[in-house]
């Protein structure tokens, strides 16, 4: 059964978890709104596939920038920059992942209180750091800025 999730101001459900498949791979879809943005990082022991729903995004490869519309995706390998802003009113996309990306985002979400975006409130300072360190136990490291 799919489990409802809001982690920042996205709304994400974890429609495969990790537990369920022999090889450890999580599938995530994300609903996000206009400007939600991940800063220039690196999983450094999982591969990361995108494929979008809904809306667009657009998406930093090292020193590239693409737009991502529904219907298109992308594989990043461990180790290689990326950062995502969503560009359209609101974004739904896919991810699978198969390593530790589901625990970061179980250990910092909290249950839907209902299936849509939570409030779109400015995360605070403590709550960025918190992100960040959560992020670093989990292998994932933020190298950079969002893409613009």
């Amino acid at each position: 059964m799919a489990e409802h999730l809001w982690f920042t101001t996205a709304h994400l459900t974890i429609l495969l978890p990790k537990a369920h498949t022999a090889n450890g791979i999580s599938l995530i879809e994300h609903h996000m709104a206009k400007d939600f943005a991940i800063p220039l990082h690196v999983h450094h022991d999982e591969e990361e596939s995108f494929y979008m729903l809904d809306g667009q995004l657009r998406l930093q490869i090292g020193n590239d920038i693409h737009t991502l519309s529904a219907g298109e995706a992308v594989c990043l390998a461990p180790g290689v920059a990326h950062s995502f802003r969503i560009v359209s009113p609101q974004a739904r996309f896919l991810t699978l992942t198969n390593g530790r990306f589901e625990d970061m985002i179980r250990s910092l979400a909290r249950p839907a209180e209902k299936p849509e975006l939570p409030p779109q409130d400015e995360p605070t300072a403590q709550q960025i750091q918190t992100l960040i360190d959560v992020c670093q136990r989990h292998g994932i490291e933020f190298i950079g800025p969002p893409v613009d």
